[in-house]
């Protein structure tokens, strides 16, 4: 039997359709596909939705069972065809289901306003915000036995007034934490006056009977055993789930990044923005590349990770949005990231919480976040690994909760510097570059050179000249060149700039060419440690290409004052590796000595004269 195609998924046939045919096994699949798609639409919606009072449960295991049987027909049709036996008892018992359900029906509504009515009229179990309770006082609404009122501690007292008129109610449970964040008032008069109070405020005041919640489900061990002390004087207790092994997550290597810990950002810098909120750009730079490297981690390993980064001050969060927001729109489902203020992150929770503390100066001021109620929320966040970014100084002279964090931070080992993770320093150098902060990091003791093969001296004028430089990325790049010329990286000799001047210059000076512009001049000098001499880069300047010359001629003036020993000692090359390391030689050595390096070094040629006699100069 075949069938005119006339109309197939509600479309009106065109000409080129008139001559084609069905088979009354396709036209049924086609029918089957199209009503069945509505029926599971509007049974789905009408379980979901409709008041329990409306709709019993056998009729929503009813609906259940027929969208089964319409899937399995379904699937029967394409395999064996409507004319098999399967097909047919599936079929038969699909129609006596659904025959069951002509029994149900529902009022005839459809304006919105009226179905909206309806369904508040009949559901015994509504949610709602507490301002939003004021739409329940409709007529012919049943009455309410029970109202429960969450983070009731943060809900001002006049806002607590609207459901507590509801008509009928019996009995309210008031479930908060006076112990954080109160209700937001901004104005300082209002809230002087007591504006931003909760009724659950005023009832603990007046010693109105409470029950504690002491066991908490979220926080690693780790990261509760602060708070817990600190806030709940040890009523919490942890509980079961928090104390297997599953609750033990790692999501970098590194003792650092582990359930709990304090980074300290000793280079930090504390900004106002134009709207007078404050921002650490330093720690921006930090908690972007921990995520980065969260997000470098994920790539590889896929397991599902939540990040929650809180900062007190909206600039800061401002401008840590703007950094992660590739990582934040693009990263999908199993890896997300969401930069909150505190205000913005109560009630709310992640695996991982990174804590922008922003506060960097001399003073140890700390304004709000000194509140123990703004600590509290911060601090209980996290499920399985909480990162605390601060400047240590700062926070231990301002004698808050900051103090008391650090020093349990440091009594418990989970206290580090950023400085020591490589590429935490990296991204720290860079926002100090940024910022223009270059005296910070041009010192031998800066994060860039602490840990490097050989000490760096820079001249005043090299200072002068980096300091001058606009471009970001011309900068960046003398910077590098002096990470690696730290660390032992040297051109080769076909990179290498030709000195215009010949004589000693030319033996002793080294000019590497940075982005076509300019020449970077240094070379390796002299200078006494206790009773060593031992080998330093000394860095003489930056500066354009066509001014190396004069300078060049002026240090041939310098460098022909330095003895043949001095000059030998600093021409002394010692390799580890692919890395030049610097050379250490006592003192009192004589020409029978033979140099020595700081590691694995080669045998170096003797000197002409007893070391001691050495002119340093620089």
């Amino acid at each position: 039997m075949r069938m005119k195609r006339v109309i197939v998924n509600d479309r009106k046939s065109t000409r080129d359709d008139v001559n084609d045919f069905l088979t009354f096994e396709e036209f049924v699949k086609e029918k089957l596909n199209s009503i069945g798609e509505q029926l599971k639409i509007c049974m789905v919606n009408l379980y979901t939705h409709l008041p329990t009072s409306c709709i019993s449960l056998e009729v929503v295991k009813g609906m259940i069972r027929a969208l089964d049987l319409l899937s399995s027909l379904k699937s029967l049709l394409h395999e064996v065809g409507f004319a098999s036996e399967r097909s047919q008892l599936v079929l038969k018992d699909c129609v006596h289901t659904l025959t069951l359900l002509l029994g149900f029906s529902v009022p005839n509504l459809e304006d919105f306003k009226t179905i909206r009515t309806w369904c508040l009229a009949n559901a015994c179990l509504i949610f709602c915000t507490a301002s939003g309770s004021a739409k329940l006082y409709t007529e012919g609404m049943t009455p309410l036995d029970l109202l429960v009122i969450d983070e009731a501690a943060q809900l001002k007292e006049c806002e607590s007034a609207i459901p507590l008129q509801l008509p009928g109610l019996r009995h309210a449970i008031l479930i908060g934490d006076e112990k954080q964040l109160p209700a937001m008032v901004k104005s300082k008069i209002s809230k002087q006056a007591g504006f931003g109070r909760s009724l659950f405020g005023r009832l603990v005041l007046l010693g109105h009977e409470r029950h504690l919640l002491n066991i908490q489900y979220r926080m690693h061990p780790s990261i509760s055993l602060f708070p817990k002390r600190e806030f709940y004087n040890n009523q919490i207790l942890d509980g079961p789930n928090i104390k297997q092994g599953s609750h033990e997550k790692c999501f970098l290597s590194g003792k650092m990044y582990g359930p709990y810990s304090f980074i300290d950002i000793a280079n930090g810098k504390e900004d106002y923005d134009r709207g007078h909120s404050l921002k650490n750009m330093v720690e921006v730079a930090v908690v972007c590349e921990i995520v980065a490297s969260l997000y470098r981690e994920f790539t590889q390993t896929k397991k599902r990770v939540s990040i929650g980064v809180i900062s007190p001050y909206k600039a800061q969060v401002n401008a840590i949005q703007e950094r992660v927001r590739e990582h934040s729109e693009a990263s999908g489902t199993d890896f997300s990231v969401r930069v909150r203020s505190v205000d913005g992150f109560q009630g709310g929770e992640d695996d991982v919480i990174i804590i922008s503390t922003v506060r960097c100066n001399e003073k140890g001021s700390v304004g709000f976040l000194s509140n123990l109620e703004r600590a509290n929320v911060m601090l209980t966040r996290a499920r399985y690994c909480l990162w605390i970014l601060g400047n240590e100084a700062t926070l231990i002279s301002s004698n808050s909760i900051w103090k008391k964090l650090i020093l349990d931070a440091k009594k418990r080992k989970c206290f580090y510097n950023a400085h020591d993770d490589k590429d935490l320093a990296q991204a720290i150098a860079t926002a100090l570059m940024d910022l223009g902060q270059l005296h910070i990091l041009l010192n031998a003791d800066s994060l860039l050179f602490k840990n490097a093969k050989w000490k760096v001296c820079f001249t005043n004028e090299f200072q002068s000249s980096i300091e001058k430089i606009k471009d970001t990325e011309v900068r960046r790049e003398v910077i590098s060149l002096l990470t690696k010329l730290s660390n032992g990286w040297r051109q080769s000799d076909k990179d290498k700039g030709v000195m215009v001047h010949g004589g000693t210059c030319a033996k002793l000076l080294e000019k590497y060419e940075v982005k076509g512009q300019l020449n970077l001049m240094w070379s390796v000098d002299v200078v006494q440690e206790n009773s060593d001499y031992v080998q330093v880069l000394k860095i003489w300047d930056v500066l354009p290409i066509s001014d190396a010359p004069e300078l060049e001629k002026r240090l041939e003036i310098m460098f022909c004052s330095y003895t043949t020993d001095n000059m030998n000692l600093c021409m002394l090359r010692c390799v580890d590796g692919d890395a030049v390391v610097p050379i250490r030689l006592p003192v009192n050595s004589s020409s029978s000595h033979e140099a020595k390096a700081e590691a694995d070094p080669v045998p170096v040629e003797v000197l002409s004269k007893p070391l001691s006699s050495l002119c340093l100069n620089g």
